[in-house]
């Protein structure tokens, strides 16, 4: 990709952002609370966030997906097949950090991976202070090797996490039909290629790959009917970012 074809890259933060505990929860930070793994790192009770190569495409995916469900974006097709994300013109995102995204589709309509890779890394850090303002997560300091200061996540005491991993085990492994959210959360975890590090609590079998499929491919069942487009817009984002860290090198 030469400089001329690189996407330009969106700043996800603002300073006049409301706190984290009076906005309403957005797909891309239960995302990345579920991607957190407790007390996976090398200091006891911190842990690491799975899928760290891939995860700028997985959380643009999910900022896009969100936006698909409340109607802000919409899909089309070059005139040569390329599908796009454009933005629906009267229906903006009143969450600064879903509001980037939309600006720039609202700029032109652009192709999803462009739209992924432009908007994807920006979006750790500020989601991250999101969750650790939500008290989701706790955010420490200590010295490594007894010298350097160093930064480890912890889990926090709010239940989010557990109550998310609950729902996504009810549909992948119970079979409960899931409400939008949940079909496009579970579809984006298992786009991200990290579902099977969940094994202790979602077992890796044959039945769940097959469920988590069918999700991918926008199978969400009768109760997400009346929105064909939510779910047809978050099949296309969830395919792409498939098919994005599929070709992205590995570090």
């Amino acid at each position: 990709m030469t400089e001329q074809q690189r996407p330009e890259r969106v700043n996800a933060s603002s300073d006049s952002e409301e706190p984290a505990t009076l906005r309403d929860r957005t797909l891309v930070e239960d995302l990345l609370l579920l991607l957190f793994q407790p007390s996976s790192g090398r200091q006891g009770d911190a842990g690491n966030i799975a899928g760290e190569t891939t995860l700028y495409w997985v959380l643009a995916g999910a900022v896009l997906a969100e936006l698909g469900l409340r109607g802000h974006v919409r899909t089309g097709t070059t005139r040569i097949g390329t599908m796009t994300v454009e933005a629906v013109a009267d229906n903006p995102p009143s969450d600064d950090l879903l509001r980037s995204s939309w600006e720039y589709v609202a700029r032109t309509s652009r192709s999803v991976q462009t739209v992924l890779a432009a908007t994807g890394p920006a979006l750790r850090e500020p989601v991250l202070d999101r969750l650790v303002e939500r008290g989701d997560l706790h955010r420490r300091t200590r010295k490594a090797l007894g010298l350097f200061q160093t930064s480890v996540l912890q889990q926090g005491d709010t239940g989010r996490r557990d109550g998310l991993l609950a729902e996504v085990r009810a549909v992948l492994v119970d079979g409960a039909e899931p409400t939008e959210r949940t079909a496009a959360l579970t579809a984006l975890l298992y786009g991200s290629g990290t579902l099977p590090q969940f094994d202790r609590d979602i077992p890796w079998t044959s039945p769940v790959i097959a469920r988590a499929e069918e999700l991918k491919d926008g199978n969400w069942g009768a109760e997400a009917a009346a929105k064909a487009v939510a779910r047809t817009v978050t099949a296309t984002i969830v395919n792409n970012v498939i098919v994005a860290a599929a070709v992205l090198p590995r570090g």
